[in-house]
């Protein structure tokens, strides 16, 4: 069972100093340029209702990991919250160092203030319960300026680092608009008797899926879990399958192959799973073909015709499905068939719909909405539908006890 947690509506936040987690992770061009500011967006109704109070609202963020594509500051993401709120987003290059403090400190009633990438600060990288997260430079530097914190970035809700977990414990503690739907969603669903449960997981996050798939399997949540994308193919190795020497190296380069003894005792669990039966592969010579999972020749990129067969026929009778990831390089419109055919049969079944945020959103644009919701952070979502309590509101639940009395 879900909690309620305290809301924005649950207090009086006329003309407070706020600090709101939001999730401006968007995806980014080469050159550092937002392709897709909807999780931008998303914060607006947050940011706007606590301007109209008079607030002075903080903003904290991150974006990307570091050693990867996308770590980079905020300062683009500033400029297109400017234009969306009709006013200036003022930026710092600082997190929790003196020109931060500074400027936090003359923010005005009113004003809003974006802080630089979070993980630039090395203690966010760190799980760790919130009692200890509390005690961090980052929380005990900027808590004492605040008034109030927000939490709403429901993408980071199953992470357990300082600017989600932390703050909570240490200063009065409301979720704001994306969070609170995000919750009433997964009340919707875990609260209720929806079987069967088929959940489609692809993408590229690969650990973080087979933590997800454990936690099913464990809780018997999934009566089927079809695979598509990376996750896929080290199960398809799991397996025994063979691969190609070229899928090899990308898998290799990505550190996967560690993973395929972590997805081979999945499978003897009795997890139920489903792989692809045949793939789009890209051959050496650049020719596109469709080929059995079972004699991979070329690079797959998108699932097979039999498979999207196979994967609709058992999304038929679903009473809720639950898709996170694409089902292949979705970027490019040649390998975009497989996810738009699984989405297709998804909406067709009549289930209730969940969809991991992604890509795929897009694909279910003017789709009944009373039976569709489109998630703003898949991993926090799946490891709340698999039945593990997310650490943020296991820290907002302590929040709301120790500032507003309340027993969640």
């Amino acid at each position: 069972m879900l909690p309620r947690l305290p809301v924005i509506e649950d207090i009086d936040i006329e003309k407070l100093k706020v600090l709101v987690r939001v999730d401006f992770n968007v995806p980014l061009d080469l050159e550092g340029k937002i392709l897709d500011d909807s999780r931008i967006r998303a914060h607006l109704k947050t940011i706007r209702d606590l301007l109209d109070s008079g607030c002075a609202v903080v903003l904290l963020s991150h974006q990307g990991r570091p050693g990867e594509e996308g770590f980079t500051q905020l300062k683009p993401h500033s400029e297109v919250l400017s234009r969306h709120l009709g006013i200036e987003v003022k930026f710092v290059e600082d997190v929790m160092g003196p020109t931060a403090l500074s400027e936090i400190k003359k923010l005005g009633y009113g004003e809003v203030l974006l802080l630089d990438n979070v993980r630039f600060v090395s203690e966010e990288l760190i799980e760790a319960p919130p009692e200890v997260h509390a005690k961090s430079f980052l929380v005990r530097r900027l808590a004492p300026l605040f008034d109030l914190y927000v939490f709403d970035a429901f993408a980071t809700a199953h992470r357990s680092q300082p600017s989600i977990v932390g703050f909570p414990m240490v200063v009065k503690s409301v979720i704001g608009h994306v969070m609170k739907s995000e919750v009433e969603a997964l009340r919707k669903i875990v609260d209720s008797d929806y079987s069967p449960r088929v959940f489609v997981l692809g993408g590229a996050k690969v650990a973080d899926t087979l933590k997800i798939i454990e936690n099913l399997t464990k809780n018997r949540l999934a009566d089927r879990i079809l695979t598509t994308g990376l996750v896929a193919l080290v199960f398809h190795i799991a397996r025994g399958g063979k691969i190609s020497e070229n899928v090899l190296k990308v898998l290799e380069e990505r550190g996967l192959m560690t993973l395929v003894p972590r997805a081979r005792r999945i499978l003897l669990g009795g997890a139920p799973i489903d792989v692809p039966l045949d793939y789009v592969v890209v051959k050496n010579n650049g020719e596109i073909d469709e080929c059995p999972a079972s004699t991979i020749t070329g690079r797959p990129m998108d699932i097979g015709t039999y498979t999207m067969q196979m994967y609709s026929e058992l999304m038929r009778d679903a009473k809720l499905i639950v898709m996170r990831g694409p089902a292949g390089y979705i970027e490019d419109p040649k390998f975009r068939a497989g996810s738009e055919a699984l989405v297709s049969a998804a909406l067709r079944s009549g289930a209730f719909l969940v969809i991991g945020g992604g890509h795929l959103g897009a694909l279910v644009e003017g789709a009944n909405r009373d039976k569709v919701h489109i998630s703003t952070g898949g991993g926090a979502l799946l490891m709340a539908l698999a039945g593990e309590e997310l650490p943020a509101i296991k820290a907002l639940k302590e929040s709301a006890k120790r500032f507003f009395g309340w027993n969640c």
